[in-house]
């Protein structure tokens, strides 16, 4: 494809695309996440209006000219780059709208001849006295009250300017609040959209490992303990618990057997189920989403919650002062200038597009918040805990070594390790099962049907023995198992820098996995940095031996530690600190986390982490950096001043444009103008980053 370049810098480069007409939002949306997948490529904007691009890119600039050229729209392997949802098209929707509103304003101000303009506003007016109307039959005195009698009042008294100037500022009020909550909810629905690439597919007795694109309505795949179900369909085996709050809100897991129907993006927190496919692409999960976001409380905070309702009780208070002031002043102007002005508009506006502009840019640092609530949670929180593994530690840690015991092959023995594992996502899997890959250990499926046991490990049988791996605890604990005779100072040398899996089979331990699992570069410095922010407590919660905890403990400065614990401890160190009144932030990645994320006021889960943690969690962070904490902390504050900022602007301002009417210095015309004007005013600064 043909670009010509328009303006060119060092690093960054704009160019307009040749194509036949103008270029659509689809087609944008294309050519966009073609550009932004180039490792040598930084940011690509695309303007479907113009057809232009804006490229900032690293190194040398003709690897990019080459990566336009190569550019073609009908490419199949460009199309599947975009997601299904991507938001272009709200945008241009709603700009399309905004300047049909000016445009149209501009010409019934300007350009229709007083008579018709006196009966086009008429016609408006009527609209808005029916819904005041209405709401007085309900028996409420609301906003839609005041608004119809402001401008009634106005249109009655021949002043037809203050009139459409009322209205045309709360239309323009309501597109603008309409825009961007659709946006922010878009935005959150599309990062909290399903990315499951892989699924166990049953063909004949095996279990397959395939892609979900090659899975048909009617298939029939196999979802275990801790994962996500991708696909709608209806239960034709097993039995599980299933954790439906992303679609229903229900805060406790509910039992699925035969039978009955289960929904993509819902996770199985104990069982297995085998599931026969009846919506092959999951496509309503992003609807689901959006109506399960729309509908939720989560999406309000306190402070939220607190402004609506003073707006309402306020109504009342704007009718009585302005019969007052006609009584005191017997001035229709200075009475109708109270009129002019209501709290309650300025408030139900900036307050939720705070929030959810709030949420839209946490998710501009990878960060998924699934309500405003959360955010004052963070902001609030004097305690943060933390797992230890795939947490504090990197998310990627390697296999070490090997430890045979009884006469078995390493090699075998990790490739037993990972054909168990794989069935079980988490870090400490991924390690084993990539080490299996990259010694080209190929494990086909030699066991019978696995199970997971939470924070302890998997079990299965092979060759109708017993296989068990997981802690210390699970194997020789739980299961009974026990070391070969005459190789006790070989399991007692064994390195204790690493973290270990156990590795039985028949009763007997086979291997021990070493797995090097090194602190995240920034963990110390992240520590410190919450500190300064406001967080005065932080812990550490890990299943490792005590000797370890304590190393890392130190090493990182945590102010408490907690070792060898089970999921449960997790969940009853939380409901201390409650019971103590701190409100808490929990942050994990694994399976044995979900019941202490859910405890938690706000639980933050780690990307890289189970599924479950993810889904159960209050808030994700996706990329790969703890400091990201930091940055939610930031926003959260920031968030709170602003809409503590905005309540007290909103009564202060709206209060001295009545004392001004009631004073007649200010006109009811000039009120209304101002009055409206400072609603989208403060309106449009809530939607700025709260970041610089």
């Amino acid at each position: 494809m043909n670009f010509t370049i328009l303006h060119e810098l060092e690093g960054r480069m704009r160019v307009r695309a040749h194509v036949y007409g103008k270029m659509t939002a689809h087609e944008a949306d294309i050519l966009q996440y073609y550009l932004i997948q180039h490792p040598n490529i930084k940011n690509a904007v695309v303007h479907e209006r113009t057809s232009s691009v804006t490229i900032t890119y690293k190194l040398e600039r003709q690897p990019i000219i080459d990566c336009l050229l190569a550019f073609h729209f009908d490419d199949k392997a460009n199309e599947e780059l975009v997601p299904e949802h991507t938001g272009r098209e709200l945008n241009c929707e709603y700009e399309d709208k905004l300047v049909f509103m000016l445009a149209r304003r501009a010409v019934e101000k300007y350009l229709l001849p007083l008579p018709i303009r006196i009966i086009y506003t008429a016609c408006k007016v009527s609209k808005y006295v029916l819904k005041g109307l209405k709401c007085l039959l309900k028996g409420k005195l609301k906003i839609e009250v005041l608004d119809a009698t402001a401008i009634a009042v106005s249109f009655f008294r021949d002043d037809i300017d203050t009139a459409g100037s009322i209205m045309f500022l709360l239309q323009l009020g309501s597109l603008l609040e309409e825009w961007t909550h659709k946006k922010s909810v878009d935005d959150l629905a599309r990062s909290m959209s399903i990315n499951v690439k892989k699924v166990w597919k049953k063909v004949g007795d095996a279990e397959v490992k395939v892609s979900v694109a090659d899975v048909n309505e009617g298939d029939i795949i196999v979802v275990n303990s801790g994962n996500i179900i991708p696909l709608d369909g209806i239960v034709v085996s097993g039995e599980a618990m299933v954790n439906q709050a992303t679609m229903t809100g229900e805060s406790m897991p509910v039992k699925k057997e035969n039978g009955v129907t289960v929904f993509a993006g819902t996770v199985i927190e104990e069982g297995t189920l085998e599931i026969k496919v009846n919506a092959v692409s999951g496509g309503t999960r992003y609807e689901k989403i959006v109506h399960m976001i729309e509908e939720s409380e989560k999406l309000k905070s306190a402070l939220e919650t607190r402004a609506s309702s003073i707006a309402d009780r306020l109504v009342p208070y704007s009718f009585a002062g302005t019969f007052l002031t006609y009584l005191l002043t017997r001035d229709v102007n200075r009475a109708i200038s109270v009129l002019m002005v209501d709290f309650s508009c300025a408030l139900k506006l900036a307050m939720p597009i705070s929030v959810l502009s709030a949420m839209r840019e946490a998710s501009s640092y990878k960060i998924t918040v699934k309500g405003g609530k959360y955010l004052e949670a963070v902001s609030q929180a004097k305690t943060i805990v933390f797992d230890k593994t795939g947490t504090l530690t990197k998310a990627n840690p390697e296999v070490a070594e090997v430890v045979a015991f009884g006469g078995n092959d390493p090699d075998e023995m990790l490739r037993i390790a990972a054909c168990l594992e794989e069935h079980f996502p988490h870090s400490m899997a991924n390690a084993v099962v990539n080490k299996a890959k990259e010694k080209h250990l190929l494990h086909d499926e030699m066991h019978t049907d696995v199970k997971y046991i939470v924070a302890h490990g998997i079990a299965s049988t092979i060759n109708g023995e017993n296989a068990v791996i997981g802690s210390y605890h699970f194997v020789f604990e739980d299961e009974g198992c026990t070391i070969p005779a005459g190789e006790e100072n070989k399991y007692e040398n064994i390195d204790v820098r690493y973290s270990h899996l156990y590795l039985a089979l028949g009763g007997k331990l086979a291997a021990i996995i070493c797995i090097n699992d090194p602190l995240r570069d920034e963990a110390s410095a992240v520590i410190n940095s919450l500190k300064l922010v406001g967080i005065d407590k932080i812990a550490m919660i890990t299943g490792d031996s005590d000797r370890t905890a304590a190393a890392i403990a130190k090493e990182l400065n945590v102010d408490e530690y907690y070792s060898e614990v089970l999921p449960e401890d997790k969940a009853a160190f939380i409901e201390r600190e409650h019971t103590a009144g701190r409100k808490v932030i929990m942050v994990g990645d694994g399976i044995n986390d979900s019941p202490a994320l859910s405890k938690a006021d706000a639980g933050i889960a780690i990307a890289d982490g189970a599924q479950i943690a993810r889904e159960v969690a209050d808030i994700t962070i996706s990329a790969d950096n703890l400091f990201e904490l930091v940055t939610l902390k930031f926003i959260s504050d920031s968030l709170m001043k602003r809409i503590d900022g905005n309540y007290h602007f909103v009564m202060g301002f709206n209060f001295g444009l009545i004392l001004l009417g009631v004073a007649g210095v200010i006109s009811p015309a000039t009120s209304a103008v101002l009055h409206n004007a400072s609603t989208v005013g403060i309106s449009l600064k809530s939607m700025t980053n709260l970041l610089k």
